[in-house]
C-alpha cells in the first residue's frame, strides 16, 4: 500500500474503491457532476488542498475533463496536481457495455498504471520522505469513541456540532468524518475544539 500525502479527488465510488486498494490517503469522490452544486464539498476540497495538497484523477473522457476543469477553476492552482490516465479503449468488468466514448475509466486501470499516473503528477510518497517529515499520528475510531463522537446515544449530535464548527459537510458518515479529521487536524486539535 502506497502512502501519499496529498488527498485525491475521483469521480465515483468505483474509482474510489479501485484507488483505495492501491494508496493510503484521503480519497474524495465528486459523485460525478454533483460537485457542480455541492458548495460544502467544494469547501472541503479547498481546505484539503491548503492543508495537504490535492491530486485530481478523473477519467479521460469528456465528463472527466469537465469535472477536472471545474475543480481547476475553483481551487488554488498552486495546491493542485493533475494525474492523467491513458486513453485505453474497453469497458469495466461490472458494466455490460462500454461508456459513451468507449474508454476505460479510473476503475478500469491496473494498479501499475495508476501508480505511474500519480508519480507523473508529482504525488508525495510518504515512504520516500525523511522520517521527520511524516505527519502527526492518525486519529483512530477508538479516539472518536473516547471523545464521545461514536458509540454513544448522543454521538450523532456531538458529531453534528463538531462538523458545523469545523465547517465540514453535514452529511458525512463517521468514517468520512474520521478521514477528514485525519487529513486536516491532529487529535490535540480535536480535543481542544471539543473543550471549547
Amino acid at each position: 500500500m502506497l502512502k501519499i500525502r496529498e488527498a485525491i479527488v475521483v469521480e465515483g465510488k468505483y474509482d474510489k474503491n479501485t484507488l483505495s486498494q492501491l494508496v493510503d490517503t484521503v480519497i474524495v469522490q465528486t459523485d460525478g457532476f454533483g460537485i457542480f452544486n455541492d458548495r460544502e464539498q467544494l469547501a472541503l476540497l479547498r481546505r484539503l488542498a491548503e492543508r495537504r495538497g490535492l491530486i485530481i484523477l478523473t477519467d479521460s473522457d469528456g465528463a472527466g475533463f469537465l469535472i477536472r476543469n471545474h475543480l481547476k477553476g475553483s481551487i488554488s492552482p498552486d495546491r493542485v496536481k493533475h494525474a492523467y490516465i491513458p486513453d485505453i479503449m474497453g469497458k469495466e468488468r461490472r458494466k455490460r457495455t462500454a461508456g459513451k466514448e468507449g474508454k476505460l475509466g479510473v476503475e478500469g486501470m491496473s494498479p501499475a498504471i495508476l501508480e505511474e499516473a500519480l508519480r507523473r503528477a508529482g504525488a508525495t510518497f510518504e515512504e520516500e520522505l525523511p522520517p521527520e517529515a511524516s505527519p502527526h499520528a492518525p486519529i483512530t475510531k477508538a479516539d472518536l469513541f473516547a471523545l464521545g463522537l461514536s458509540g454513544r446515544p448522543d454521538s450523532a449530535a456531538r458529531r453534528a456540532v463538531l462538523q458545523k464548527k469545523l465547517k465540514l459537510p453535514a452529511r458525512m458518515s463517521p468514517n468520512a468524518l474520521l478521514q477528514a479529521l485525519n487529513a486536516l487536524y491532529s487529535i490535540e486539535d480535536i480535543r481542544h475544539m471539543l473543550e471549547e
